[in-house]
């Protein structure tokens, strides 16, 4: 069964880049780390991305895999591939849950995303997604401009009417 990160959370940071992962969030990074068993702690992917990113995402190992298999499924030397690589390997960063729960990050990760004291963790479904909060409160809803297909403010569950199995 595949578990999904769901839920929202503030966190505090501390100087050293200590912060407490949500604990639903601990258990997904576990589930999906192929090498985790109990009294291991799970290991995930940061992927920090370019000037552009103003957040970090973060994957378990097993949805890293599969980013990894699409990417290798495109053609050798195309511009998209390349981009993609770069996004997903080299701008990214593997790294474990500490004995505590807390993920450690590098003053590089959070002087790129402007965290000083507290963290926004966003479930994302597949992935979570780390911002400095006042960031994800100005761009949470950036770019959802109406169109044909999308009112932006509509309840949002509208949209899951007839797209099963599609």
């Amino acid at each position: 069964m595949v578990r999904s990160f769901r839920g929202e959370s503030l966190n505090k940071v501390d100087t050293k880049g200590r912060m407490s992962i949500p604990a639903s969030f601990r258990r997904v990074l576990e589930a999906g780390d192929p090498n985790w068993e109990t009294g291991k702690q799970p290991e995930l992917v940061i992927v920090y991305g370019g000037k552009n990113r103003r957040h970090l995402e973060c994957f378990t190992i097993e949805a890293i895999l599969d980013v990894e298999r699409r990417i290798l499924k495109m053609p050798r030397g195309s511009k998209k591939r390349k981009a993609l690589q770069t996004l997903y390997s080299t701008q990214a960063t593997t790294t474990s849950v500490d004995d505590t729960g807390r993920l450690v990050l590098p003053a590089k990760l959070r002087e790129k995303i402007g965290l000083d004291g507290n963290a926004f963790f966003a479930g994302k479904l597949d992935t979570f997604e780390i911002w400095n909060p006042e960031t994800y409160d100005d761009e949470m809803f950036a770019g959802l401009d109406e169109d044909d297909d999308f009112d932006p403010d509509a309840d949002a569950s509208i949209y899951l009417d007839g797209e099963e199995d599609e």
